[in-house]
């Protein structure tokens, strides 16, 4: 029978999400670098900003199709190796391609890890799925913010952006290291005697299905907007950067202590409030200025703290029978409308740009102006009213995610009133 350490297989799987996490807040961090140094527009930033989120999608949904049959421990090995492959080939990249290849690399690493985490950390708590779910998603905003501030930190101390991406090589060898001396146990499904055919039943129930759909939007809300809140709202606020952490930083706190909120209003009751809570935080955003933006970051940090963990949390409760797989093609789909979204959008925010520059001009004129000329201030002019546009636009997701789970939260307690009659029938 193998040894299962529970406490050091969670925090080994916390350190892997680290990692993951980090290479969200740093390439948030250095877009502005890179687009200096490589002369990348925003449609070219969007897109390899989305090669993650391609990558992830793929990784996460093949992850959960094949993590019964080869074991959460061998997919967390392969993650081990292209995180280690996509950092180095980011330091040495040579431009738009090798970005592309390398961000490739480390979302599919990212996918990995969450293919064969999530699994696990709901294997390891089946009491207290939803709760050690936000514990441990935790960790994906508390490595947005220490991302972030070594990207502040190494900029201020003049070191470049590669040094900064090497920083997540520590990291990345520790949770390779713990993971190759600890014993994994089965996947739940398997253990609770969970056919192959009850779990495809599973994903395509009603239930799943809407939940799968839903995922599209909270994933974009919160990841989204986290990605690309420095580059729309720099020309807004000196500090946008400082928005991120600060956002994340709630959403830390906010996960830390998930337990009582969880416990209190259930899964859904918690979705709706954050649906809520994210559209006021996105509106504010886009129309406040000043110090009050800061309180905009505030309302939307809540509003997204606790929409990944407890969307994946509410189905590994509630969809049980839907096993890895179902933990894992949602989290792909959320990935997966964040990567279209974003070029999407990279190339709506050039048109946005476009619009509000003289008749006529030519944005790549306009992006090789020297700094302090008047096609340049034109430029962050024209940026400074397309970034609150980009997150109006968006504001329409979480108003449609409100209704959403104002139905969900009516429906889970009609299904809990027909369980209390039927016992009492019984």
């Amino acid at each position: 029978m193998p040894n299962i350490q529970t406490n050091k297989l969670f925090w080994a799987s916390c350190m892997a999400l680290l990692v993951t996490s980090l290479s969200f807040g740093i390439r948030a961090g250095m877009m502005g670098q890179l687009a200096n140094e490589f002369q990348l527009n925003a449609t070219q930033l969007g897109t390899i900003t989305a090669t993650a989120f391609w990558g992830f999608p793929l990784a996460i949904i093949i992850g959960g199709f094949i993590v019964d049959a080869v074991g959460m421990k061998r997919l967390l090995v392969a993650a081990f190796v292209f995180h280690l492959a996509g950092i180095a080939l980011t330091i040495f990249a040579q431009g738009y391609w090798s970005l592309f290849l390398s961000t490739l690399l480390i979302g599919i690493a990212n996918g990995t890890v969450e293919a064969a985490c999530n699994p696990l950390v709901a294997t390891l708590f089946p009491e207290n799925k939803t709760t050690k779910l936000n514990h441990f998603h935790l960790w994906f905003p508390g490595g947005i913010v220490i991302g972030t501030l070594v990207v502040t930190l190494f900029v201020k101390v003049g070191l470049s952006w590669q040094w900064q991406v090497a920083a997540m090589l520590l990291p990345t060898l520790v949770y390779g290291f713990l993971f190759s001396r600890l014993d994994f146990p089965k996947t739940e499904r398997v253990t609770s005697g969970y056919s192959t055919s009850d779990m495809y039943r599973a994903v395509l129930s009603p239930l799943f299905i809407f939940m799968f759909i839903c995922m599209f939007g909270t994933a974009i809300t919160e990841l989204f907007t986290g990605q690309w809140i420095g580059l729309l709202l720099k020309n807004v606020t000196d500090n946008a950067l400082l928005l991120l952490t600060l956002t994340t930083g709630i959403m830390v706190i906010g996960r830390a202590f998930a337990e009582p909120v969880v416990h209190k209003l259930a899964p859904q009751g918690v979705l709706l409030l954050s649906a809520i809570f994210a559209a006021s935080g996105l509106y504010m955003l886009s129309t406040l200025t000043g110090n009050s933006i800061f309180l905009a970051a505030i309302v939307f940090g809540i509003g997204v703290c606790y929409f990944w963990p407890t969307m994946i949390g509410f189905v590994a409760e509630n969809i049980p029978g839907s096993g890895a797989l179902g933990l894992n093609l949602m989290g792909g789909a959320g990935m997966f409308a964040v990567s279209i979204y974003t070029v999407f959008m990279g190339s709506f925010y050039d048109k946005l740009i476009v619009k509000h520059l003289p008749a006529g001009a030519d944005l790549k004129v306009y992006s090789k102006a020297s700094e302090g000329s008047l096609l340049a201030q034109d430029l962050n002019e024209a940026k400074n009213m397309a970034g609150p546009e980009i997150l109006q636009a968006t504001l329409v997701i979480p108003l449609i995610l409100v209704l959403a789970f104002t139905g969900l939260l009516l429906y889970m307690r009609s299904r809990k009133l027909r369980a209390t009659k039927s016992l009492h029938v019984i």
